[in-house]
């Protein structure tokens, strides 16, 4: 009931917000940060109940879970369960839903209850996707955190709103089609081999199936994910959404959407599909060195400061491609790390980029020039979370790529040289913010508001983790192991 109490908070804290916005813009924001705050420290305290909470014992071991039966004719199931891969997951997903209702506190003016609503209804679907056992249970969460996902970058998004949420959704949608082909595809070929109609992940695993039927069920779910990752050459809708979207749209893309599909190629798969996925490594690791290069290429050139930011998602979101698909534990803990500190790093300069544009009305770096004598706490914060991105040495970034780069040196020693080049070119991207941005001659002598104490009390909780995972990672590779052990062995066995 605990995984099933903490969807269910955010679903109905989302129909409380939007009813309340009838009586004071406050309530609405009020209460998702109860409904948030509350996951959180529900999710929190489950952990902590664990006799090992930073040594989850076992391989494979279960927090918590819900099994019922739902749709039997279909062998549909509600089936829910967390272990430590998805816990640091959900954490991720509670906090950072707390920090995009403080970075909206002052930016959204208008239907400030459905801004909420559409917020922990995404949320809600990715607590989901997270949890779901079950695939077509996993495919409902998976299309429910699109719909407001929409919503949140067409109504709130700036002036070129409506074509980026339409790419958006073509996209997601798309790419979700593909995933529900691949679902039956799998299930009705293992409906035909053992006469047992099912959903239940653990009854796919090791299903018989043709290699043609599982390369492109494997290929299915490969693109739907990486869409979503986004991986080279199905990343076009994400610079437009990141750039269009509110800054509170944009936390949530950066940090918890575009992990759903890091998680999925992990959960499923590698897996579901160990032979097929095996043959089709190097092609992945491929694409995922190509994103690196290309991300922090097309970022270097980029003029609009939150554009600049998202194609840095698609540089930093290659290595963990690179890092699932190379297979090593190093490479996997890697992966995971670079996950968390990507959900704090590039958050963290949206929501910069958001108070500029709020201030200045712009996100030409060409017209932000100088800011430093005029916002020190903006600007020190700007420049921290530049050098996190950089992967500077002591943050979390750094230890996630260098876990990849270290674990993938085994599998291919080319795709690791060519990959460590994106170091280089992250360094000179992130340089360039904080050069174009916060030094030079201002051109403007308008004082500039500094960030506010709701600010910087967001900020320096991201940055405490981003040190915590760059000084002292080990209890999240605790965390992680037994369900990475676990995957690992279901991947790589066949081999």
């Amino acid at each position: 009931m605990i995984l099933l109490g903490l969807f269910l908070i955010l679903v109905v804290g989302g129909l409380i917000a939007w009813l309340t916005e009838r009586w004071h813009p406050l309530w609405p924001r009020i209460i998702a940060l109860l409904a948030l705050g509350f996951d959180l420290l529900w999710i929190v305290l489950l952990w902590l109940s664990q006799p090992g909470p930073f040594n989850i014992a076992g391989q494979g071991a279960w927090l918590a879970q819900l099994n019922w039966p739902w749709i039997t004719r279909f062998g549909i199931r509600f089936h829910l369960a967390l272990d430590g891969l998805s816990l640091l997951l959900v954490l991720l997903t509670c906090f950072l839903g707390l920090i995009t209702v403080a970075a909206s506190w002052s930016e959204i003016k208008h239907r400030v209850g459905f801004f909420h609503f559409n917020v922990l209804w995404t949320l809600a679907g990715v607590l989901g996707v997270f949890m779901a056992l079950d695939l077509f249970l996993f495919f409902l969460f998976w299309e429910l955190m699109l719909v407001p996902m929409y919503f949140l970058i067409a109504i709130w998004g700036h002036e070129h709103r409506l074509p980026a949420s339409f790419k958006f959704f073509l996209f997601t949608q798309g790419s979700g089609l593909l995933l529900l082909i691949a679902i039956l595809t799998l299930v009705w070929s293992q409906f035909q081999h053992s006469g047992v109609l099912t959903f239940n992940y653990f009854d796919l695993l090791g299903a018989s199936l043709t290699p043609t039927a599982a390369f492109w069920s494997m290929l299915g779910f490969f693109i739907a994910f990486t869409v979503k990752l986004p991986a080279v050459p199905f990343h076009p809708w994400l610079p437009d959404a990141h750039t269009q979207a509110s800054a509170g749209g944009s936390i949530i893309l950066a940090g918890i959407l575009l992990k759903t599909g890091a998680y999925g190629l992990l959960r499923f798969v590698l897996p579901l599909f160990p032979e097929a996925a095996t043959d089709f490594t190097p092609i992945a690791m491929l694409l995922g060195v190509i994103g690196i290069l290309y991300g922090a290429g097309l970022a270097f050139v980029q003029h609009d400061l939150k554009r600049l930011i998202a194609y840095t998602s698609v540089s930093h979101m290659g290595f963990v491609l690179l890092g699932i698909f190379a297979g090593t534990p190093l490479a996997l803990q890697g992966a995971v790390i670079q996950i968390l500190a990507h959900g704090m790093s590039t958050p963290a300069l949206f929501m910069v980029a958001g108070v500029l544009q709020e201030r200045l009305h712009t996100r030409d770096m060409r017209q932000m020039s100088g800011l430093w004598s005029k916002a020190p706490r903006l600007a020190a914060i700007g420049l921290f979370f530049a050098l996190a991105s950089l992967g500077l040495p002591g943050l979390g970034n750094f230890v996630g790529e260098f876990l990849i780069l270290l674990g993938t040196y085994p599998v291919s020693t080319p795709f690791t040289a060519i990959a460590a080049l994106g170091l280089i070119l992250a360094a000179v991207y992130a340089l360039l913010i904080v050069q174009k941005v916060f030094h030079g001659k201002g051109q403007d002598t308008q004082p500039l508001p500094d960030f506010s104490i709701r600010h910087m009390t967001a900020m320096s909780a991201m940055i405490l983790i981003l040190l915590w995972l760059g000084l002292y990672p080990q209890p999240v590779f605790d965390m992680a192991y037994p369900a990475l052990e676990s995957l690992h062995g279901l991947s790589w066995s066949s081999q």
